[in-house]
């Protein structure tokens, strides 16, 4: 976990004591319904076809270098983190944390895709276990789009070997994820928890992107 790079404070903190007020005695005489109201689960979404079929020889969490290449992938270099929680607030440590996306010119890592522009130094997909406060990081290149898509990040969360969470990221404000029919579908509540800054990195020489997106599982498996 890069330091640099500190994981900001989400709306959730802020949202707990809005919904305290309002809530009022009910949310404690109900059982469990202060803690849904609060963490509402990251919306699940369609894996899409291209989870790559093959993987690639490295599948760290820099996703911009290949095992000992000098010669990076091609794109606006974004740095990607936030935590795990589950719905009732807790951290989650060791969850298998995975991402895989399309690289700068819209072509995935995967072997039905066909496409021509594949950029041979983009690692397409990676993975990492987060650590004990439940924090995740990559280092990867901000999403791109393509025919028919709002650019987009697909992400995977697998907890003691279950999948728990199968979802994707966008960039906040991108004017095609109106456009999106994916994204459409999420609603406004889902679209807020799916749609991540893409913030600037003042004083970076390469012009770098921080991105912070915490990501909230349910407490069963998917089917």
């Amino acid at each position: 976990m890069n330091d640099n790079y500190p994981l900001q404070i989400s709306y959730w903190d802020r949202r707990k004591a809005l919904l305290g007020i309002g809530l009022g005695a009910s949310a404690f005489l109900t059982p469990g319904l202060f803690a849904e109201a609060l963490n509402n689960p990251t919306p699940r979404q369609t894996e899409g076809p291209f989870y790559p079929d093959e993987m690639p020889l490295d599948t760290d969490n820099d996703l911009l270098v290949i095992g000992d290449s000098i010669t990076p992938a091609v794109g606006e270099v974004s740095h990607l983190s936030g935590t795990v929680k589950n719905v009732k607030g807790d951290l989650v440590k060791n969850a298998l944390v995975e991402i895989w996306q399309v690289g700068a010119k819209g072509v995935y890592l995967h072997t039905k895709d066909d496409r021509p522009g594949r950029d041979e130094n983009f690692q397409g997909y990676g993975r990492f276990l987060t650590d004990s406060k439940g924090r995740y990081y990559f280092r990867t290149v901000k999403p791109v789009t393509y025919p028919g898509r709002a650019p987009h990040i697909h992400v995977a969360v697998t907890l003691n070997n279950k999948r728990m969470l199968t979802s994707q990221c966008y960039v906040k404000g991108d004017k095609r994820n109106e456009k999106d029919f994916i994204y459409k579908r999420l609603g406004k509540v889902g679209q807020k928890l799916t749609s991540v800054n893409f913030a600037e990195i003042k004083g970076s020489k390469v012009n770098e992107l921080n991105a912070v997106w915490d990501i909230i599982i349910g407490m069963t498996p998917e089917g």
